[in-house]
């Protein structure tokens, strides 16, 4: 195969959605034949479409790339090609690209190489052996969720067995991630999102209770209390944002932590067209943090790498492990030809599927 096709971002537009219609375009691209000595060309066998594929189109993710370029986070595929200097990669291995190290969240000239393509170029050292017990398809929903969840669970919120956590937004790629982790460290697991139906499967993969919104000022404290013989929850997963995290914070007990995750109900804190500041951002009552002794936890598992190194080599260690041992697969969505990413896209963006879904280029 000498040509393939590449989905390039052309420029940013004010939202994702916006972006997504009138910047955005499915283009034919040749394979690539020249290669720098310490990279190989991946053919490209499966993408996960990300939350943050969608904010990045707008400039509206704290790391911005620069227009043009392919998103696609996490990918996997076969090495198609290697340059003269690699050793530890053959053509036909099956490999992991790492997203802190190559495609749009990396820095440097790899930016724009993400797996919304045929074929990407990448560093051979951005690029993880994948054993045969993982297909395609739960490798690309395997970094980026549970190295969220790990940060999140074990190294901020110091989840310990027998503790109740609150999971808000469950039914997402990382929240569904946070689901399986916290059962896995022993926690009592208590799920919220909007749709029963998807709960369900939430539940079918872990969940001990599950809970859709209700009534009033104090449903999900009153739900939580009854659930935990009044005590309340320990630990909360926040990667929604907006009116529910008040709900949450009045469910933990005295003492409790609440893990900021993300803000997937009020996309729109930071301007569009990569424009800087944050005019509505989200906000918590000082009033109940103080009054319930409340950790806030700020979470961001990328950012705090690149602040701390050290923070990476324990928990993929961790997770490597947890995966040839078997005890970790990571759950992964429909896929979606390469052609229609735009359905695919939209129906991340509308959060359509449990735990998202990919793309197969």
């Amino acid at each position: 195969m000498t040509t393939g096709q590449r989905v390039m971002v052309r420029q940013w537009g004010e939202t994702p959605l916006q972006t997504l219609k009138d910047h955005v375009n499915l283009q034919t691209m040749a394979r690539p034949t020249s290669l720098e000595p310490d990279e190989i060309l991946l053919r490209v066998r499966s993408c996960a479409v990300g939350w943050v594929d969608l904010i990045m189109m707008s400039g509206q993710y704290q790391h911005q790339v620069q227009p043009p370029y392919t998103p696609g986070i996490e990918f996997a595929g076969e090495v198609a090609a290697i340059g003269a200097a690699v050793t530890d990669h053959r053509v036909g291995d099956r490999v992991l690209a790492d997203g802190f190290r190559t495609g749009p969240r990396s820095d440097g000239p790899h930016q724009r190489w993400g797996g919304f393509a045929t074929w990407s170029v990448l560093r051979a050292d951005a690029a993880f052996p994948l054993p045969d017990t993982l297909s395609f398809d739960q490798a690309v929903n395997l970094l980026g969720n549970y190295e969220t969840a790990y940060h999140v669970l074990r190294a901020r919120g110091q989840l310990q067995p027998g503790e109740t956590v609150i999971v808000l937004g469950a039914s997402g790629s990382t929240g569904l991630a946070g689901v399986r982790l916290a059962k896995q460290l022993g926690a009592t697991v208590i799920a919220v999102g909007r749709t029963q139906t998807k709960l369900d499967r939430v539940a079918e993969l872990g969940a001990d209770h599950v809970l859709t919104p209700g009534e009033g000022e104090r449903w999900l404290r009153d739900a939580v209390r009854d659930i935990t013989g009044g005590q309340g929850a320990d630990v909360v997963w926040d990667g929604v944002g907006g009116p529910i995290s008040i709900h949450a914070l009045r469910a933990l007990r005295f003492g409790g932590r609440f893990c900021i995750v993300g803000w997937a109900a009020t996309p729109f804190v930071a301007r569009g067209k990569g424009q800087r500041g944050a005019p509505n951002a989200n906000q918590l009552p000082t009033n109940l943090v103080q009054m319930k002794g409340i950790d806030v936890l700020g979470c961001p598992a990328v950012i705090a790498t690149l602040h701390d190194p050290s923070l990476r080599p324990h928990r993929l260690a961790w997770i490597w492990d947890q995966v040839r041992n078997g005890t970790l697969r990571p759950h992964a969505g429909p896929g979606y030809a390469l052609g229609d990413f735009n359905d695919a896209l939209r129906a991340k963006w509308s959060s359509q599927h449990v735990g998202g879904c990919v793309l197969h280029p």
